[in-house]
């Protein structure tokens, strides 16, 4: 079983200078460098209309045409993974990720993931670049994603992601006391020294977060997010920039901080909560299909609901 790819992109005058291989990954981000190589090479991938090659330079301007045809992808196994969906019809499905689940096999986890799951559940995806998974959520993040079940679909979905029209909210709950919400507009990129880490940094890419408080404790806030662009571990990074990193963050949340005088349960449960305290609540997208204007909308995970009752004990005890 195949489909046929049909899309095109227009090449950045930021990409000037680049080999076309390399401007095509960054282009067509759903495929491998290598996959889009073979497709220069075939001639599925042309420049103003012509065939051209891989080390090519480009100017800035070009119009890229990849029209191919794609092959099952036969690297990642179907695993029966229960899957919590929220919604599906025949172009997308909507599911409620549990924490701790990797969504896309990788060096460290080369199976048991969401991808692997989607196989399963949907046979056809082995067609979709990425399984149709088209936006990702940390391992230990919780909360709503789509994914495309056609091309189209999948085609469709992320070019909304890249106009922004796609609306995200996600609940935090960060360290310290805020006074007022507020918005990062912080550049993105990778830390210069951990190569693993996230920064913000004056040579990453425009990352815009808006955040509002819905409820105080004694050294903690609740906060929801919205997300104006979709940069890796995005409101980790600005929350931490602002000083109110997660609670349970393992890579940016800094020294454990206890308010004075609190409980032993709240002590052990903020020194060992597994995970940063972070839920992808609400989204909200046009229906490939349709047309339409669709949302959903999930509660908070288990572990953060328990979570916030302690604070919140802790806040009126101690009044």
């Amino acid at each position: 079983m195949s489909q046929t790819l049909d899309v095109q992109q227009r090449i950045p005058v930021s990409l000037a200078g680049a080999r076309l291989d390399q401007a095509a990954a960054e282009l067509f981000a759903d495929y491998s460098r290598e996959r889009l190589k073979g497709w220069i090479k075939d001639g599925a991938l042309t420049v103003d209309g012509e065939p051209a090659k891989p080390k090519d330079k480009v100017h800035g301007g070009e119009l890229l045409v990849l029209n191919a045809e794609l092959e099952d992808d036969t690297r990642f196994e179907a695993e029966d993974i229960p899957l919590d969906i929220v919604y599906e019809d025949e172009e997308v499905m909507v599911i409620n990720k549990p924490p701790g689940l990797v969504v896309h096999p990788a060096a460290g986890n080369p199976d048991g993931t969401l991808l692997n799951a989607l196989l399963h559940h949907f046979p056809g995806a082995a067609t979709l670049p990425r399984a149709g998974i088209v936006h990702r959520l940390d391992k230990d993040t919780s909360g709503l994603m789509v994914v495309a079940k056609t091309l189209g679909a999948h085609v469709n979905l992320v070019a909304q992601l890249q106009a922004r029209s796609v609306s995200r909210e996600y609940d935090a709950v960060v360290v310290g006391k805020m006074t007022a919400g507020g918005t990062v507009d912080a550049p993105i990129g990778r830390h210069a020294k951990d190569r693993k880490r996230q920064a913000v940094t004056m040579s990453g890419k425009q990352a815009i977060t808006h955040y509002r408080v819905v409820e105080r404790f004694r050294a903690h806030t609740h906060v929801r997010c919205k997300l104006e662009t979709g940069r890796t571990h995005q409101i980790r990074v600005h929350m931490a920039h602002v000083r109110f990193p997660l609670i349970g963050d393992p890579v940016y949340g800094g020294r454990l901080k206890i308010p004075a005088g609190s409980s032993d349960v709240l002590k052990e449960i903020l020194r060992e909560f597994p995970r940063q305290a972070l839920h992808a609540r609400r989204l909200a997208f046009i229906h490939p299909g349709s047309g339409e204007n669709v949302s959903f909308q999930v509660p908070l995970a288990e572990d953060l609901l328990m979570l916030m009752d302690y604070l919140r004990e802790d806040a009126e005890t101690m009044q």
